[in-house]
């Protein structure tokens, strides 16, 4: 028939008579090369080329905190919710994303996982075991009272120093596990969506923040050889990898873990000694590196990247700064500070490479949302809160209520939950599929960044040759990773005279605000050992020029407070710099890492204020300018 068709056209005529017979019959396409080369330019392209979006860090009414507080959203609804679908909110609110995730882990509480699940739905698993029953009399009458007793118990119980499971050996935690495992198999979607297995491990020595997220590149079929290791078995990290190591041991699966943003450890996250007291060794920064790659450094919680006080030449590390502990006895002190935040963590961890050999702080960023309400929200105009009591509501004065923080004033950590709350993050990867396989593998080899809720795009090359003709390369992703490293990767070999050439492109996100200015971020440490950094603004819009002391002036603000809207008349959509270390010394060892920023935006709490009418209290932020962070390159000297 085709041959007809074409026949009946002088073209396909002409086509015919220069196509061999015994092609023309059997319909068998005419190779129009010649010798062994194939025309097909894609195939052989191996470099990641797409970025992709998603939480890993998102909790359902599985994780006991939230079930207990509300919540009831599970992980079915929470992946549904990511992948763009409608979907109602625990306080009856229809809810939906702008435009759907391209990946999700549901990442609830080992400790006692499901069990909020099992006391509504009267789960028999309780009735084996004394503990549960206790439990489930205290929640059988189903108010909000009876649910606030209900945690107090549970909390007492998960937070008991040396304290055992109380409900070990019922089933509790195989049961619900392997619902959990099922339902993120349900909804993964190989090339389209990724939904990955994963759990939180809630360790909380003296009431602070260890938490970390595992994450599983595997499916079902091996996650379900294990049941989740929690805070009741070890609150160590150091048992958790080993736990991990086990794991990949008995099953041949692949395991990385997520530390949460240390600014709620009290200085614990990056000690200069392990949990148990002892100094850091070559081995431990070894296994660190090996199972937490990468780290979570901005989220609800506060933002990791800088703190003012470590930072005070950086008009930008104020953003969003949480100084406060989670449920720590000790209250918070400025000598923590270093040990808390991702800059700090980074520059230590170079003197700690100059002395063991290993950097145990060589980490790659994401950020993520930590949202309890089973809704992954990181947008300010869409931002459903950190737990279901502050969703967003109809009625003004209960939204007042929330945003001022009255519901237990005699609590001022209340206050910050319910206002100072960071609508935020993303974590974003570069990967050439969307696969558990693809993305996983993006996250060991830290080939990520985080961002605070916008979906910017950011790509950074750094090497010894670039030039800023680069920039302008048609095959600009190829040349740059034939000629130099990613985020996350790192030079060596330093040619006598050379210095870094880094290449950065950021691209805005499409729904969002454009771009006011890219840094870098140098760390470095000097000959004695002291740790040193710097903030370089290396491209700009709106034709600003430094002053005198070297800073940009601000970009402007567009901002109308009363309506929650901005103008994109400011800033730039696209912006690219060429950079080349102007203070390079080869003998130091050094990293760089990528900040940009968007022009001023509403804060959620204006959007809010303008959809309620209601007014936002004294001193919370009207504007913020969305971010994203790249993970560092390092340069390490040889020898």
């Amino acid at each position: 028939m085709l041959s007809v068709l074409l026949a009946s056209t002088s073209f396909g005529a002409a086509l015919l008579a220069a196509t061999p017979v015994f092609a023309q019959e059997l319909h068998i396409p005419h190779s129009l090369g010649s010798g062994d080369v194939e025309y097909s330019p894609y195939l052989k392209e191996d470099f990641p080329n797409q970025v992709f979006f998603g939480d890993t860090h998102l909790h359902t009414a599985f994780s006991a905190d939230a079930g207990l507080a509300m919540a009831t959203t599970t992980p079915d609804d929470a992946y549904r919710f990511a992948k763009g679908e409608e979907v109602i909110s625990s306080q009856g609110l229809p809810a939906r994303l702008q435009r759907p995730l391209d990946f999700l882990v549901v990442a609830d509480h080992s400790e006692n996982l499901g069990i909020a699940i099992a006391l509504e739905e009267e789960n028999p698993v309780l009735d084996s075991n004394e503990w549960g029953r206790t439990l489930a009399e205290t929640y059988a009458p189903r108010t909000i009272d009876a649910r606030d007793k209900t945690y107090v118990q549970w909390f007492g119980a998960v937070n008991k120093k040396g304290g055992s499971d109380p409900m070990k050996g019922s089933g509790l935690d195989e049961t619900m596990w392997q619902r959990l495992t099922e339902a993120a198999e349900r909804h993964n979607l190989p090339g389209s969506f990724t939904a990955f297995i994963g759990y939180e491990w809630t360790s909380g020595p003296n009431g602070n923040n260890l938490h970390r997220n595992v994450i599983f590149r595997d499916g079902k079929e091996l996650a379900d050889q294990i049941v989740p290791f929690s805070t009741y078995d070890s609150d160590d990290p150091e048992d958790l990898w080993q736990w991990m190591a086990d794991y990949e041991a008995k099953t041949g699966g692949r395991l990385l873990a997520i530390p949460h943003n240390g600014n709620l450890s009290n200085g614990l996250m990056f000690d200069d000694v392990t949990l148990s007291g002892k100094p850091l060794t070559a081995d431990y920064a070894e296994r660190r590196q090996k199972w937490e790659p990468i780290y979570e450094v901005t989220q609800i919680k506060g933002d990791g990247e800088a703190h003012p006080m470590l930072s005070p030449n950086d008009e930008f590390a104020d953003y969003y700064t949480w100084d406060t502990g989670s449920f720590g006895e000790e209250p918070k002190t400025p000598d923590m500070l270093p040990r808390e935040y991702a800059r700090s963590a980074w520059k230590r961890g170079l003197t700690y490479e100059a002395e063991l050999g290993v950097n145990p702080f060589k980490m790659g960023v994401v950020g993520s949302t930590d949202a309890h309400t089973g809704l992954s929200t990181a947008q300010e105009n869409n931002f459903f809160g950190k737990v279901t009591f502050v969703e967003p509501t109809s009625d003004p004065v209960r939204f007042e209520e929330q945003i001022t923080g009255r519901f237990t004033p005699d609590d001022p950590s209340d206050d910050q939950i319910a206002s100072d709350t960071l609508a935020a993050g993303l974590a974003a990867v570069w990967a050439r599929e969307n696969t558990r396989e693809a993305i996983w593998d993006a996250m060991k080899r830290k080939e990520t960044f985080a961002t605070t809720g916008t979906r910017m795009r950011v790509r950074v090359f750094a090497g010894w040759g670039f030039e800023e003709s680069d920039l302008q390369r048609s095959n600009f992703a190829a040349y740059g990773y034939d000629n130099g490293v990613p985020m996350g990767g790192d030079l060596t070999a330093a040619p006598d005279g050379g210095a870094p050439t880094l290449l950065v492109r950021a691209l805005r996100d499409p729904d969002g605000a454009n771009l006011d200015r890219v840094q870098i971020i140098k760390g470095w440490t000097t000959e004695e050992g002291e740790p040193q950094e710097k903030v370089y603004d290396v491209a700009w819009s709106d034709d600003r020029q430094p002053g005198a002391d070297g800073k940009l002036p601000p970009v402007g603000n567009t901002v109308d407070v009363e309506t929650a809207e901005y103008s994109n008349s400011i800033g730039d959509p696209f912006l690219q710099a060429f950079w080349k270390d102007p203070d390079f010394d080869a003998s130091q060892r050094a990293f760089y890492y990528i900040r940009v920023l968007e022009i001023p935006t509403p804060s959620w709490l204006t959007y809010d204020s303008a959809f309620f009418g209601v007014e936002i209290p004294e001193g919370k932020r009207k504007t913020q300018q969305e971010r994203v962070y790249t993970s560092p390159i390092w340069y390490t000297p040889q020898g």
